[in-house]
């Protein structure tokens, strides 16, 4: 499987962004197809914040369209795609899909490799969890490496070739929007055969390090604010600095492009 150009008649395009119209079922499907067949990709999930940030910035709005899959992992999203009478199926978030790629990954015998996600152990734990709910799934790797790594050559090369040795058949990279998808274009030529997904804090989800909001805020479009009721410090900025007059901005310019077209 190729990268998809933005232009892609398959793609709903919102405000310059791709996204593909896929229910988290058939990605899932898409992805063991693709392991099953020895066709690798990138997944990516954009929130809110990677719109913004893909829309004012050449690079990450080149690493959204270069993906091979690209899900809408944010409520306002939704809400734009239906103001601009191009509706999207259904939310799809990495901390979903860490759960639900690891299923089909164990019911084909298949294996995984968590890279990233905070402290030491924390992808190791997540390994374990995913492990013990999935009977049949390899874990064939973990590792958290130290914060910068990503900005030093020989650290990113160690990084490759540990990944060609383990020869995992999907990798989770829990870095952060850009830089676990800037290091996942750089890590693809070493497994060719595998997917990469660019998952936020999807592994400390999964090791228990971080509770995930309830089903309810998650419907309403509120789990950004039990996120930012979590790490206050860390979000503040991007939630009510950045992100909400964006989404805003979002809405509107959705709504336009209705009537344009």
């Amino acid at each position: 499987m190729t990268g998809h150009a933005v232009e892609d008649a398959s793609r709903i395009v919102l405000r310059g962004v791709p996204f593909d119209a896929l229910t988290e079922e058939q990605v899932v499907e898409r992805v063991a197809a693709g392991v099953a067949g020895g066709a690798g990709g990138h997944l990516v999930t954009p929130n809110i914040d990677i719109v913004r940030q893909a829309r004012r910035d050449a690079e990450a709005r080149s690493l959204v369209t270069g993906a091979d899959l690209v899900v809408a992992d944010g409520t306002p999203i939704l809400w734009g795609a239906r103001l601009a009478r191009r509706p999207l199926p259904a939310r799809v978030t990495g901390a979903s899909l860490i759960w639900t790629l690891s299923e089909a990954m164990a019911r084909d015998g298949r294996s995984i490799y968590l890279l990233g996600g905070g402290a030491p152990g924390v992808p190791e734990r997540a390994g374990e969890v995913l492990a013990e709910r999935y009977p049949g799934l390899r874990v064939a790797g973990a590792s958290a490496p130290p914060m910068g790594f990503d900005r030093d050559a020989d650290q990113v090369a160690a990084v490759a070739a540990d990944l060609a040795a383990a020869k995992p058949d999907l990798v989770f990279v829990g870095l952060g929007f850009p830089r676990q998808d800037r290091l996942i274009t750089v890590l693809r030529p070493a497994l060719p055969g595998a997917w990469f997904v660019g998952c936020g804090a999807a592994i400390p989800f999964a090791a228990g390090e971080i509770e995930r909001a309830p089903e309810w805020m998650q419907r309403s479009g509120l789990e950004w604010l039990h996120r930012l009721a979590s790490e206050p410090r860390r979000l503040f900025s991007r939630y009510i600095l950045h992100d909400l007059p964006f989404a805003a901005r979002f809405l509107t310019g959705c709504a336009r492009d209705r009537f344009r077209r």
